[in-house]
Order: structure tokens, then sequence, then C-alpha cells
């Protein structure tokens, strides 16, 4: 289990991370959002003993990482995939890491098999494409079979077939009861594989709790409704507390989207007053949507800004 506590991290005036807190739990994959500039890289490196926070503390089981010895069969990270010696060869790369955390050499070609990479293992890793340094990275982070897992933007880089592979794998990974931590900004493949999400803009918790919790935070959600008597309905509905796009109802469309009434509610008032539905269709609103939402105060980057 992971646990932050007012964490808070300053880089002389400017405040990186600041008195954050919040859990994530085993058995779970947790997806970690924000926009660019957020914090949630610092935070990592933090909860990963490479930052000393100015503040608070970062936690895994209990322990700072920092102080935990051979920490590969602990916790598992990846944070760049990028950062690692282009000269050497993956199997070399992952057997100096086993070797110096106690862990047998055989789980090396066991994690190489598990990422993919077993007929690459003896190419030097510099010649490696981004999606497969992205997979030697997460093979690094399974050497010590460890109980956490942390990712840090691993989606990078992989092609369709890697990005199936890896959604499909986390989920199997969690259901194990890791714990399972996963930084990304690609909101649709986080809906697809995250079942909890901590959300940070500006350093600060914006959100802890469940993605179809934090989904429902989007104004996106209603009921997509056609009427024969779109007028007559409408006023059925916005009697019982509905409300019905302005615009769409004095047009007296036989399609309009309405809110505030859920789609059962909606089929029984068709049928009180003899009104025939030709569509009744809930929509729901997208993580992206909610994100987006959610978090525009705290977006220090916006495209298309007056300079």
């Amino acid at each position: 289990m992971i646990e932050i506590s007012e964490l808070t991290k300053r880089y002389g005036d400017t405040t990186a991370v600041r008195t954050l807190s919040f859990t994530v739990r085993p058995g779970q994959v947790t997806g970690f959002l924000g926009p660019n500039g957020a914090g949630k890289t610092t935070t990592l490196r933090m909860l990963l003993g490479l930052n000393t926070p100015t503040s608070g503390t970062a936690t895994i089981d209990g322990r700072d990482f920092g102080s935990v010895p051979r920490g590969l069969r602990h916790v598992g990270a990846l944070l760049d995939a990028q950062d690692v010696h282009g000269g050497r060869t993956a199997r070399a790369h992952l057997t100096a890491l086993a070797v110096s955390n106690g862990i047998a050499r055989s789980r090396v070609g066991e994690v190489l098999d598990e990422v993919g990479l077993t007929e690459v293992a003896g190419r030097r890793i510099g010649g490696y494409s981004l999606g497969m340094k992205q997979r030697l990275g997460i093979a690094a982070a399974l050497l010590g079979d460890p109980p956490v897992l942390i990712f840090d933007e691993p989606l990078n880089g992989l092609d369709p077939e890697g990005v199936l592979w890896l959604r499909s794998f986390l989920r199997e990974l969690a259901a194990e009861g890791r714990t399972v931590f996963v930084s990304s900004h690609q909101m649709s493949e986080m809906e697809l594989c995250a079942e909890q999400l901590i959300v940070i803009g500006r350093g600060a918790l914006i959100a802890a709790e469940s993605l179809t919790e934090f989904a429902a935070r989007g104004t996106g959600q209603g009921v997509r409704v056609r009427a024969r008597e779109p007028r007559r309905f409408v006023s059925a509905l916005l009697a019982d507390g509905g409300e019905v796009d302005r615009a769409e109802a004095d047009a007296a469309r036989d399609l309009f989207t309405v809110t505030g009434l859920t789609a059962d509610r909606i089929g029984e008032l068709a049928l009180r007053h003899g009104v025939v539905l030709g569509e009744l269709t809930p929509l729901n609103a997208s993580l992206e949507q909610a994100f987006m939402e959610l978090t525009a105060d705290s977006v220090d980057y916006l495209a298309g800004e007056a300079r």
C-alpha cells in the first residue's frame, strides 16, 4: 500500500507539490492523473526516495522506500524508459539489476518472456525503439516479483498491440493482489484499465475516488430522448423536475437531451402521458470530459493563449 501524507516539495519560490495526501490500495489499478506540471513525477520521485520532501511523508507498506535494502524485491518502478545504458544488451542490463538486488538470474529470462523481448535480448539497448525500451523498463520493474508496482507514462511509444497487452497486463497484476499505480496522460486507456483515480493539479489534490465517481462529475451526463409530441412531453418533463436545453425545447425538436431525470423515470412519464418514444439513451460523461472540466483551473500551459 502507498500512503502520501501532507507531502510538500518546494524549489525556491516554486511549490511543486503542496500538502498532498492520498492512499493507493492493493488489488486494483490506480491511475495518477493531472495536467503537465501538476507535480505527478515529482511525487513519484519522492515516493521512491529520489527526491527529498520539504515536508510530509511518502511511504510504501509503512516504510520510507529509501531505507529498504534490495528494493526491487519490494517495489518495481518505471519512471523514464530512456534512462538506461544504451551500450548494454537487455539481458546484461537485467542481469546486473538481478545480481545487485539478490534476485535469481533465472528471473531475467522469465521477465524478458513476459514483456515479449526474448528474441531481442542480445541486442544493444541503444538500438531499441521507445516502445521496446518501455517493455524493458516494465521487465526491470517486474524482476523482483514485487507487491508494489509504479509506472510513469508506461504507454508512451507502444504500438496498438503493445497498448492492448499492457492494458490487460496491468489488470492481471492488480488481480494478483499487487498495488499498481500508473501515471498517464492517456485518458482513454485509463478509462479502460484503472478502477481508482488520484487526480492532482498544481501539486494539490483534486480527487481521490473511483473512476466511475470521477467521470460522473462531468457535465456530459443526461438522457437523449426522441419523442413524437416533443412540446407536450417537454412540458411534462419540466414539471417533473427535468431540465431540457432551452434551444431544443423552444424549437420543439423531436430529439433532445434531458438532465435531472433518469432514463427509467422518463420512460414512466412517457407511458403516463401516452407519448411514443423513438429513442431513450443514457449519456455518460467520459473520463476525459470530467478531467478537462475539473482541472481547467490547474492548467499552466494552454494551447492558443494570447502572448
